[in-house]
């Protein structure tokens, strides 16, 4: 029945989110998730300490955090019943885990301003989601990382989450979460994580490795330009920094028939990044509704998916 847990995961969050007054009570299970992966890089990622000792070190962070996520949701897996009931509860406790209707209000609230002109506000809610320098950005920059966000969080914030939960039930999507989330805070490639996050950027890419294929195939199969979009995630995919991301960046730029990716200011660091679809224009502000449209039909679809899955069991 993973897979009606998970559509029941997936319809609770599309319809109430996560509500700010549980919010503003007692935070949310991604934000315990942090605060564990804080301490033990505060505690345990010391400069002066060997690259072997880190590299071992940031993987017993992984060690212990996929056990803080897993086990609690081993224990009550355990105590709930089969059969519909069981599926209902199970989504209930997976809902949170999952982030679609938050990526689409995040997406939306830069593509409000930016229609209507404000570049400086859609620089502001931009800068929520993406981690370049959003004071360098244009209007068209702006929309452009809106719309890799969207793409790459699809499959980051609800295809895989989803995809691990129907494999191994409750345990699978906290067990992913708790991946992702230590990829996100310190799988980077820079002197204080090389080491210590090497372990988790491994293993984010690994379980991304499949869901950023099926949401690229999603946008593909609900895009008005089925061909283009697959020949474009097919053709520029690979030429993405991530192993994972540029499959749903792709599709979505062929798809809305723009260009994504390309180089990007970080701090004061100019990544030179290969654009994706090349030879299309830059979205414009009215794009970014179109992404949206786009990721709303893609994730219409996943439910359909689950729906079938959950009948042929």
């Amino acid at each position: 029945m993973s897979a009606a847990a998970m559509l029941v995961a997936l319809a609770l969050e599309a319809a109430f989110g996560w509500p700010d007054r549980i919010h503003a009570r007692i935070g949310h299970p991604v934000m315990w998730l942090g605060a564990l992966i804080s301490a033990l890089d505060r505690r345990w990622n010391r400069p002066g300490d060997a690259d072997g000792r880190r590299l071992i070190l940031g993987g017993a962070a992984v060690a212990v955090t996929l056990g803080a996520a897993v086990l609690p949701a081993l224990a009550l897996a355990a105590l709930l019943p089969g059969g519909v009931l069981g599926a209902i509860l199970t989504g209930l406790l997976a809902a949170p885990l999952v982030a679609g209707r938050s990526l689409h209000d995040h997406v939306a609230r830069v593509a409000r301003p930016l229609a209507a002109g404000d570049l400086r506000a859609a620089r502001g809610a931009v800068a929520m989601i993406v981690g370049r320098d959003p004071a360098r950005l244009d209007g068209r920059g702006v929309a452009r990382a809106a719309l890799e966000s969207l793409a790459e969080n699809a499959s980051d914030g609800v295809v895989a989450p989803v995809f691990w939960g129907v494999v191994f039930g409750l345990p699978g999507i906290a067990g992913y979460k708790a991946v992702n989330t230590l990829d996100s805070m310190i799988g980077h490639r820079n002197d204080r994580y090389m080491h210590f996050g090497r372990v988790a950027a491994r293993l984010d890419d690994l379980a991304n490795l499949v869901p950023a294929r099926i949401t690229g195939v999603l946008f593909c199969a609900v895009s008005w330009r089925p061909r283009a979009a697959l020949r474009t995630m097919l053709r520029d995919a690979r030429a993405h920094r991530s192993p994972n991301a540029g499959w749903p960046e792709a599709a979505m730029a062929g798809a809305l028939g723009v260009r994504l990716s390309g180089p990007r200011v970080y701090g004061d660091r100019i990544s030179d990044e290969p654009w994706l679809n090349g030879t299309a224009p830059d979205p414009a502000p009215g794009d970014l509704d179109r992404g949206l449209w786009l990721y709303l039909r893609a994730m219409a679809a996943l439910g359909l998916l689950l729906a079938a899955l959950a009948a042929a069991v």
